[in-house]
């Protein structure tokens, strides 16, 4: 039962770290509408942030915690990935195509990898969420219950991001005109340049 309720703890707190509109999961919402490496970005999003809570779970969050200079790199880093990701996205706001034109599109499988890869790791708030955040809650359990706290954390990263990424597709009536794509890539344009202001203003 102790188990249970500190798994259960995880799953919950978890979620509620990652259920928001942030860049990773407007890049994920894109990918699962246009049926494009769905499953391995969802994997790579889901296992990154198992990773990671495994390493805040086992006491690293306390470390990062204490240097500031990692996290201050990564959100320069972060800050031209996301304006330039910004632009990308209001670009193709410009000129937008209905479902069936997008879905052709040439995807590069190496390109949504690394691009996915980025939004995961030049994200601060994953590593403050993640690692320091969930692990530093972790310290109210001990041995296998701070196992069940950590997995049950991992496990909502898996649900959500398989869900939405399969779940996108749900949408594709509304996605068949070029119209609700323009909204989209605005709308996911305007979340990066949010972010990026948003981790700027954390530097100042």
């Amino acid at each position: 039962m102790a188990l249970l309720s500190a798994a259960l703890s995880g799953f919950l707190l978890g979620g509620s770290l990652i259920i928001a509109i942030g860049a990773q999961n407007a890049f994920i919402l894109r990918q699962g509408l246009l049926r494009q490496h769905v499953f391995l970005l969802c994997l790579i999003c889901a296992a990154s942030d198992a990773a990671l809570i495994a390493l805040g779970v086992g006491g690293l969050g306390t470390l990062i915690s204490q240097a500031p200079a990692l996290i201050t790199a990564v959100t320069l880093c972060g800050v031209l990935f996301l304006a330039a990701y910004a632009v990308i996205a209001f670009r193709r706001a410009l000129h937008p195509e209905a479902m069936e034109a997008a879905s052709t599109e040439d995807g590069s499988f190496r390109a949504a990898v690394v691009t996915c890869l980025a939004f995961t790791f030049l994200n601060r708030h994953v590593y403050l969420d993640t690692v320091v955040l969930l692990g530093s809650l972790s310290a109210r359990f001990e041995g296998e219950a701070r196992m069940a706290y950590g997995a049950g954390a991992a496990l909502a990263s898996f649900v959500w991001f398989f869900g939405l990424g399969y779940g996108a597709r749900l949408l594709e009536p509304v996605f068949a005109r070029p119209a609700a794509w323009r909204v989209l890539d605005i709308v996911i344009g305007l979340v990066m340049a949010a972010l990026a202001i948003s981790l700027v203003l954390t530097l100042l």
